[in-house]
C-alpha cells in the first residue's frame, strides 16, 4: 500500500486544488454555510457536536475531503465508512422548521458537498490562481466521487461546477431555506473567535474575516455581516498578497500535511503515480 496513490493521484484536480494549505480557509466558510441550513444545523443539534466539541465538525468536514483525496483506497473508504455510519442515525424531525432532517437525504448530503467545493475553488482561484471552466469542471467530476462515497446519488447532481453553483444560489434565495438557527448563532460565534485551538490563533483572525466576509450576499444577511468598501479593500489586499506570496514559500508552509504524506508515500514507488479507478 506504500505506493498507492489513492483514487486519484498528483496528476488530478482534486490534488491540485485541494493540497493548498489556503483552500483550507474555505473550512469555515463552507461551516457557516452548512449552519445556515436549518436541517442540516438540526442533525447538528442531535449529535451536541457544537456544545461538545466545537472544532470536530470543521475537522470531520476536512478529514474526509483529505482522506478521500490524499489517502490509498483502503483509506479513503474507511473514513467514508465512518461517516456513512454515523449518517445512519441522524435523523427526526426539527423542531424550528417542522420538517425532516435526515443525514442521508440526497439533497442535504449535496448541499453540504456542493458548499466545501464552492469554497475549495473559491480560496483557490483567490489565492493561488484562476480556472479555467474545463478545470473547474475537471475538479467537479473528480470530486463527484466523493459524494458517491457518501451515498449521493451523482445522477442527479449537477453535472458542471457552475450548475452546482446555480444550485445552490437557487436554494439560498428559496424563501426560508436559509435560517438563523441557535446552531447558526453557535457556529458564528465559533467562526468568530472562540474558542480557538492554540495553533492556529495567531491566523485564526484572518480566517475569519474571510470566512464571513467572502461568504454569498443570502449569507450574509443570516449571520449579519454588512458589506462595506473597506471591508473589500482589505480583503483584496490580504488575499492577493497570500497569491504573490505563496510562490516563494517552502512547502510545509504552502501545502498541507496530508498532500506532503501523499507525495512521499507515491514517491517510493515512482509507477503508480496515477490511478484509473476513480470512476463515477
Amino acid at each position: 500500500m506504500n505506493g498507492d496513490p489513492g483514487y486519484f493521484g498528483p496528476e488530478s484536480m482534486m490534488w491540485k486544488v485541494n493540497k493548498e494549505i489556503t483552500v483550507l480557509f474555505g473550512g469555515a466558510r463552507a461551516l457557516l454555510m452548512h449552519a445556515a441550513h436549518p436541517l442540516i444545523a438540526a442533525g447538528a443539534r442531535q449529535t451536541s457536536f457544537y456544545q461538545r466539541d466545537p472544532w470536530k465538525r470543521l475537522i470531520r468536514t476536512l478529514s474526509l475531503q483529505n482522506s478521500v483525496t490524499f489517502g490509498t483506497i483502503e483509506e479513503a473508504d474507511e473514513s467514508a465508512t465512518r461517516i456513512n455510519r454515523l449518517h445512519e442515525v441522524i435523523k427526526g424531525k426539527d423542531e424550528i422548521t417542522g420538517d425532516i432532517y435526515d443525514a442521508l437525504d440526497h439533497e442535504q448530503l449535496l448541499w453540504v458537498h456542493a458548499c466545501l467545493q464552492l469554497s475549495s475553488i473559491y480560496f483557490y482561484e483567490q489565492t493561488v490562481k484562476k480556472l479555467t471552466q474545463e478545470q473547474k469542471d475537471k475538479y467537479h467530476k473528480e470530486n463527484m466521487l466523493s459524494a458517491k462515497l457518501v451515498l449521493i446519488d451523482t445522477k442527479k447532481m449537477p453535472q458542471t461546477h457552475n450548475e452546482l453553483k446555480d444550485w445552490v444560489i437557487k436554494k439560498s434565495k428559496t424563501k426560508d431555506y436559509l435560517l438563523m438557527t441557535d446552531v447558526a448563532r453557535d457556529v458564528g460565534d465559533i467562526i468568530s473567535g472562540g474558542p480557538v485551538p492554540k495553533h492556529i490563533k495567531p491566523i485564526w483572525p484572518f480566517i475569519s474575516f474571510t470566512a464571513f466576509n467572502t461568504l454569498p450576499d443570502e449569507f450574509k444577511k443570516i449571520y449579519g455581516i454588512k458589506s462595506s468598501m473597506i471591508k473589500s479593500v482589505i480583503l483584496k489586499f490580504n488575499l492577493t498578497l497570500l497569491k504573490i506570496t505563496r510562490p516563494f514559500l517552502p512547502p510545509f508552509f504552502r501545502l498541507i500535511p496530508p498532500a506532503r504524506w501523499a507525495k512521499q508515500r507515491i514517491t517510493k514507488n515512482p509507477r503508480l503515480k496515477f490511478n484509473d479507478k476513480a470512476q463515477i
